[in-house]
């Protein structure tokens, strides 16, 4: 090599950094709920309305919470956090449980309330993180956080599914323009169970393998013991918290799908085929706390575009479609479809694709 040659650059090192401590954060609101349940079970609802509450209004009409810190090099330790999160939220639903069990039913939804904002916000989020990763512990700790809320196809429907078809018709977990959230529910529910077996039983049949190597099978045989076990022991009271926490647990995560890709669909090429996913097929947001409570969700786009990225490097992309506001936001205004139509008409016209794509 001559002298005057440039040098190759070095990969820059991954460094740990003050505005990486943000998503610490994100392990406060199940400490404190925690806390709730095992001194005063009887604030569990209040204490997750409080939370919300907060971040809207901060959210809202905090100006510096209105925009996250720039991608960066994923520094290994901010992945422990994920990590760190799952024995947490076990701890969360163990004492529940417990508390569950003497209280009054009034008690017992008020818990299923509070846990469920818990293990939906960041439990299915992080599970979702944990996931995509390519450490079999992680993606074992994914299936357990998807198992307490009852909802293990997530994992299959997810990853072999939804990413191969988001923004289609033939998506489940993808909303069409107009149709509401209480529309959208039930058909993402029954339709993403259906392709998550479907999926499965694929897998399975190419690799020669019956249905006692899935962890489909099994994570749904764990959830139908702990119900009948509940129900044999008469603790009625228990049954009820689990199930209510997890149907609001999965409530919060169809909404968020629900928003994610709402009336953003891939044109249809002559080959009959999608156009390949862009970033103009999913609503972003980059708002501080949001994305640092639900390691950087937001950043939607950059997320599908790029699953393998690890939630600190995701970018903001600020080209691609926006949000009217925050996912802790457009939650409430999803529940409300006059309100959600009126304030996403415009944003899909002016992100609506010009025809179908040419040959």
């Amino acid at each position: 090599m001559s002298a005057s040659a440039p040098r190759a650059s070095a990969p820059r090192a991954a460094t740990l950094r003050a505005c990486d401590l943000r998503y610490l954060g994100a392990l406060t609101p199940s400490g404190f709920m925690l806390l709730i349940v095992l001194l005063v079970p009887g604030w569990a609802a209040l204490a997750a309305l409080v939370t919300w509450v907060v971040i809207v209004v901060l959210e809202a009409f905090w100006a510096p919470a209105r925009r996250s810190p720039r991608a960066r090099i994923a520094h290994p330790a901010l992945s422990w956090i994920l990590r760190l999160y799952v024995p947490l939220q076990l701890a969360v639903l163990a004492a529940a449980f417990w508390a569950a069990r003497d209280s009054d039913w009034l008690t017992v939804l008020g818990l299923a309330y509070g846990v469920g904002f818990i293990t939906g916000a960041q439990g299915i989020t992080f599970a979702h993180e944990l996931g995509h990763s390519p450490r079999r512990a992680d993606r074992a700790m994914a299936w357990v956080l998807m198992a307490c809320v009852a909802y293990p196809q997530f994992m299959v429907e997810h990853y072999r599914g939804h990413h191969v078809r988001a923004a289609t018709h033939d998506d489940p977990a993808s909303a069409r323009p107009g149709e509401s959230l209480w529309r959208f529910l039930p058909r993402t529910i029954f339709g993403s169970a259906v392709s998550a077996w479907r999926l499965e039983a694929q897998r399975l049949r190419r690799q020669g393998r019956g249905w006692l190597a899935s962890p489909l099978t099994w994570c749904w045989a764990l959830n139908a013991a702990v119900a009948l076990a509940l129900l044999g022991l008469g603790a009625s009271k228990m049954l009820a918290f689990w199930l209510a926490q997890s149907a609001f647990a999965v409530w919060l995560l169809e909404t968020v799908n629900y928003i994610e890709h709402y009336g953003l669909v891939r044109r249809t090429g002559p080959n009959g085929r999608p156009e390949p996913f862009g970033a103009q097929h999913a609503w972003n947001a980059d708002h501080f706390i949001s994305n640092s409570l639900l390691a950087n969700l937001q950043r939607h786009s950059d997320h599908h575009l790029h699953a393998a990225k690890r939630y600190p490097q995701l970018a903001a992309m600020p080209d691609a479609p926006q949000l009217p506001a925050s996912y802790s936001i457009c939650l409430l205004l999803a529940a409300i479809p006059p309100w959600w139509f009126a304030l996403m008409a415009p944003r899909l016209a002016a992100n609506a694709s010009p025809g179908p794509v040419s040959p």
